[in-house]
This record gives structure tokens, C-alpha cells and sequence, in this order.
């Protein structure tokens, strides 16, 4: 079984057609690809994700997101960085550093051109 397939066969929620996952946004997909990766280094398992994922499904609800499906990789985004941190691969502090910078330099970078954190203004010549 291909990693996509245990991904969809373990979280039964995840927006597909009939070829597959569907994205709306490259950062969607990168999100979701992100997760196959760390399952597949041995991070976490389908069944801690799945559990991570719903709870941050029912919370957003609880907080009056309206389950649309428009946020489903926001919760996504979110389930990771909670499994991140829980699982000691990251720290809040570490995951805020890397989202603002990233941020820095997509706002550095012109537009149509790709974002590299090489263009970060805050970066160090050294890359840290």
C-alpha cells in the first residue's frame, strides 16, 4: 500500500475525487505531504494522527468554524505543529521562528518569483 493510500485508507476525511487527494492551494498539498513524511519516518502512527486531527476538527467547530471544508488543512496545518511539538520534533518557539520568517520573506520577495528563505531580510549570511 502506497504511503497516499494508508494516509486515505487511516483518515477517511481527507478531500479526494476519484483520482486522489484534492488541494485547493500548493501549501495544502505541501501540508499533507509534510505529515506522509513524518508517519513515514516513524514520528507518529495513522491512529495518533487521526486522533490529533479530529480534536482539532471538534475544537474549531466548537469555536464556531462553520466545516465547510474550506478549512480542512488548516486543521491539518494545526493537528501537525500540535504533533510536532508533542512528539519533542519541534518546539512552539522553533515552529514561530521558521512561520515568521517565512513570512519576512515572502513579503521580501517580488512577486512571481519563488520564496526561499534565503530571503528572509532577518537571515544570517551563516543561514541561521
Amino acid at each position: 500500500m502506497t504511503a497516499v493510500a494508508a494516509a486515505l485508507a487511516a483518515v477517511p476525511a481527507i478531500p479526494c475525487d476519484a483520482t486522489g487527494p484534492v488541494f485547493r492551494e500548493p501549501w495544502e498539498a505541501q501540508a499533507f505531504a509534510m505529515a506522509l513524511s513524518l508517519h513515514e519516518r516513524g514520528l507518529f502512527t495513522w491512529s495518533e494522527w487521526a486522533e490529533t486531527l479530529s480534536a482539532e476538527i471538534k475544537s474549531a467547530q466548537a469555536a464556531g468554524d462553520p466545516d465547510t471544508g474550506e478549512t480542512y488543512y488548516a486543521h491539518w496545518l494545526a493537528a501537525l505543529e500540535k504533533m510536532v511539538v508533542a512528539k519533542g520534533a519541534s518546539t512552539p518557539e522553533r515552529l514561530r521562528e521558521m512561520r515568521d520568517a517565512w513570512d519576512r520573506a515572502a513579503r521580501a520577495t517580488p512577486h512571481g518569483e519563488p520564496i526561499s528563505l534565503a530571503g528572509d531580510p532577518e537571515r544570517r549570511a551563516d543561514g541561521n
